[in-house]
């Protein structure tokens, strides 16, 4: 069977721009045809405000440094391309400069509908818009400020509020419950899931958070529901440090998921 094909972070130029071929365009204004028209009724009304704000469109992939520029303006937030990964300290520094880190590569046509990697579809499309709300945008910069005050061993917790909010976090609207985690929104089948009436939505809880396992290869078993941006940022005027002590003490709620293999 062959390996799959791992996928390697692309270099800017000197004039910080990065190249992308036709087949990379084509898939940029596929999934991002696909998801707008898709998400219409099913996504924060926050999150096409930044869409529009950004100015992003299916014509063109865009490009770091103009998103970088915009957002300075809009709310002093900013990106940063870097690898799909980076270690935990640079992530949290980088929040706490309020940069959100963006991956350069964007995901070939047989991952299209799903890829575990966060590819610069994932961090742009997902991540970037709600970068122009100050709440958001608030809530990104504490966060990473709160995580570099904290030991190293914290970080696994810490991830798990990252995920069930940022990631895979659903608001409740006038409209109704949307999305607005970037995992939701940039994935077609998670927001198909997400969106179907079929998983287990419950009011956000810190401590049920910080307790509560997840995977990163499967659609969410069940989704966390917040009433407000501001709300999230209230999150970390707890003591966050003696949130996930407890936490510890009374270990996680039982999986929501078969152990993977």
């Amino acid at each position: 069977m062959p390996t799959k094909q791992p996928y390697v972070s692309k270099t800017a130029g000197r004039d910080g721009r990065y190249a992308y071929s036709e087949e990379e365009r084509g898939v940029w204004s596929e999934l991002f045809e696909h998801q707008m028209k898709f998400l219409a009724e099913r996504a924060a009304p926050q999150f096409f405000e930044g869409i529009g704000a950004l100015g992003l469109n299916g014509d063109e992939v865009p490009q770091i440094i103009d998103i970088n520029s915009r957002l300075s303006k809009l709310t002093g937030a900013g990106v940063q391309g870097v690898p799909a990964i980076i270690p935990p300290k640079q992530f949290f520094e980088l929040l706490s400069q309020r940069k959100f880190p963006v991956a350069t590569f964007l995901r070939r046509r047989r991952d299209i509908d799903y890829i575990e990697e966060p590819d610069l579809f994932h961090e742009v499309f997902g991540h970037c818009p709600l970068l122009t709300n100050s709440a958001y945008c608030d809530f990104v910069e504490r966060f990473g400020k709160v995580a570099l005050s904290l030991p190293k061993g914290t970080s696994w917790h810490l991830f798990r509020l990252f995920w069930f909010t940022v990631e895979f976090g659903m608001i409740r609207t006038g409209a109704g419950i949307r999305a607005f985690g970037a995992g939701i929104v940039s994935s077609p089948s998670e927001a198909r899931f997400a969106t179907s009436g079929k998983p287990e939505m419950i009011p956000f809880d810190l401590m049920t958070a910080l307790r509560t396992p997840y995977r990163i290869d499967i659609v969410q078993p069940l989704y966390f529901v917040i009433d407000s941006f501001e709300q999230l940022v209230s999150v970390l005027d707890q003591d966050l440090g003696a949130a996930i002590a407890r936490a510890r003490e009374l270990g996680d709620l039982p999986a929501r998921f078969e152990t993977a293999a």
